[in-house]
Order: C-alpha cells, then sequence, then structure tokens
C-alpha cells in the first residue's frame, strides 16, 4: 500500500497523476522548480474537481479531501520520504539520467523510482545509477485523472519487487495496468505511430481534410477521436517528441519517419490546444 507518493514536473502529466493520486487517498508531494507552473498546476485540479462536482461524478468534500493531499514543493529534499517517486519532466535522456542520479542518493533504499516517459529506455535512464534494479517505467496517458491504462515498463535490470510495487501503485490509484519489455515506444506509442503517421500523408496528399479524416475514424472506426484532434490535445510538440525519439531507436526505421507538417507547426508555435491553434483553432483560456 503505496501512503506517500513523490511526484517530479507539475505538468499535465505530474498534476494528473497529483490528481488521481490524492483521489486515491494518497498523500502526494508535487514537487518543480518553477513556482508558477505548481500554482498553474493546482490550479488544474481545482477547475477539475469543480467540474467534477458539477456532473455528479465527486463530492465537495471528496474534493476538498483530496486537494489538501497534495502538498507542492520546490525542494528536491521534501521527496526523500517517498514510498515511490514518478518523474514526469521533459522528454530528455540527459536531464532524466540526472534527476534520477540525485534522487537515488536523497531517497531511502526502498524507494522505487519510476519514469513516466513516453518513448526513451528505462535502461538507459538508469544507467547511471548504483541500484538500477530500483528504477522502473510508470507511463500513464494524458488526462491521467480520466485514462485507466499505465505501462509498466520492466527495465533490463528492474527487480520483480520493484515491478510489483509499480503494478501495486498503478492499481491503487484505480488504473489498469500492462506489463511491457523496454522497447522504443513501449506498446502504445508504437501502436499509435502508423495512426498519426498516415493521417499525415493522406492530408499531405490531400487525399482528405483535416476534418474529413477525424470525421472517418469516428465515424467508422468507433475512435473517441481523429488522428488530428489527438495530436492537438496531446500537443503536436509532445507528439512530435516521442515521433522523433522512436524513429532515432529503430535506426532510421521509415515506417516511424516524422512528417514535415507536423514539424513546421510545432515551429510556428501551432501546438495543438494549450496554444489555442493547431490542426483546429480553440478558445484560450484565461
Amino acid at each position: 500500500m503505496i501512503k506517500h507518493l513523490g511526484i517530479i514536473g507539475a505538468g499535465t502529466m505530474g498534476a494528473g497523476i497529483a490528481q488521481a493520486a490524492a483521489l486515491s487517498k494518497v498523500e502526494v508531494v508535487l514537487y518543480d522548480i518553477n513556482d508558477t507552473i505548481l500554482r498553474q498546476a493546482l490550479e488544474r485540479v481545482k477547475t477539475d474537481f469543480k467540474k467534477g462536482v458539477e456532473k455528479g461524478k465527486l463530492t465537495s468534500e471528496q474534493t476538498t479531501e483530496a486537494f489538501g493531499r497534495i502538498h507542492p514543493r520546490t525542494r528536491l529534499a521534501d521527496l526523500s520520504h517517498s514510498d515511490i517517486v514518478i518523474e514526469a519532466v521533459i522528454e530528455d535522456l540527459r536531464i532524466k539520467k540526472d534527476l534520477f542520479k540525485h534522487l537515488e542518493a536523497d531517497t531511502r533504499p526502498t524507494t522505487i523510482l519510476a519514469s513516466n516517459t513516453s518513448s526513451l529506455s528505462i535502461t538507459a535512464i538508469a544507467s547511471a545509477a548504483r541500484y538500477p534494479e530500483r528504477f522502473v517505467g510508470m507511463h500513464f496517458f494524458n488526462p491521467v485523472q480520466r485514462m485507466k491504462l499505465v505501462e509498466i515498463v520492466l527495465g533490463q535490470r528492474t527487480s520483480p519487487e520493484t515491478a510489483q510495487r509499480a503494478i501495486d501503485c498503478a492499481r491503487q490509484l484505480g488504473k489498469t495496468t500492462v506489463v511491457a519489455k523496454d522497447t522504443p515506444g513501449f506498446i502504445v506509442n508504437r501502436v499509435a505511430r502508423p495512426f498519426y503517421g498516415e493521417a499525415l500523408r493522406l492530408l499531405d496528399e490531400n487525399v482528405a481534410s483535416v476534418e474529413e479524416i477525424d470525421r472517418i475514424v469516428r465515424i467508422e472506426g468507433g475512435f473517441a477521436m481523429g488522428p488530428f484532434e489527438l495530436m492537438d490535445l496531446i500537443g503536436l510538440d509532445v507528439n512530435l517528441a516521442v515521433t522523433q525519439s522512436i524513429h532515432e531507436q529503430f535506426f532510421g526505421e521509415p515506417r516511424y519517419r516524422p512528417h514535415s507538417i507536423q514539424k513546421k507547426m510545432v515551429e510556428s508555435g501551432m501546438l495543438g490546444r494549450k496554444a489555442g491553434q493547431g490542426f483546429y483553432k480553440y478558445e484560450k483560456k484565461g
């Protein structure tokens, strides 16, 4: 049973994991180096809690108690007593390795160190550690508070005990788990590359419009969202970074090649919902 969860990174994923954990009666230390990002994360959680109450899915008492379990911090040392620490920072291998090297020294020997990476190798992240058996991947999906799946990714030296504790933690948060090998993109993101890639190629070849492709996928495929709607939700920059990472890790395999349409959109700041403009236009909040 997890009582204390540490989360590094108060962006969309970190805040979502914190929210899910707090609702599961777990005490959460939410760390970020930027106090402004922490405040924004708490506001997002508060807003989502309010929507849950308005829809009758949560009570005011539940949300008040859960919100009180999230403790924002700007000192890594405040994570030292966590049962599990989940990292949810930028997809940069060097940054993650350096971060976990410090965490390994500052946490208890029994603390599980997990990465929410969506594409990077868990084995590579743990390579600088003294005890790589403590490392595991816990890949949540966006929006965390609604998506049920968590991929438990085993590095080459992840111990069975570490894997089981990660599975137990995810299930405690109300999630369904699948255990994956440490392969580029794991399961979901590897399967998803052709979904996005072929949609972009269809668009580039003028086979159909963004709206038509999304509509067909929803109506005939039974998907909740089309590929372009989903890229806008995830963030085109995040989606492109994952595609580039998987393409590189598979030594330039053509079927995973990023598309120039997405690259140009990212360069122009058209990142999707969070920017107010992606494949669709959105009303900016605030």
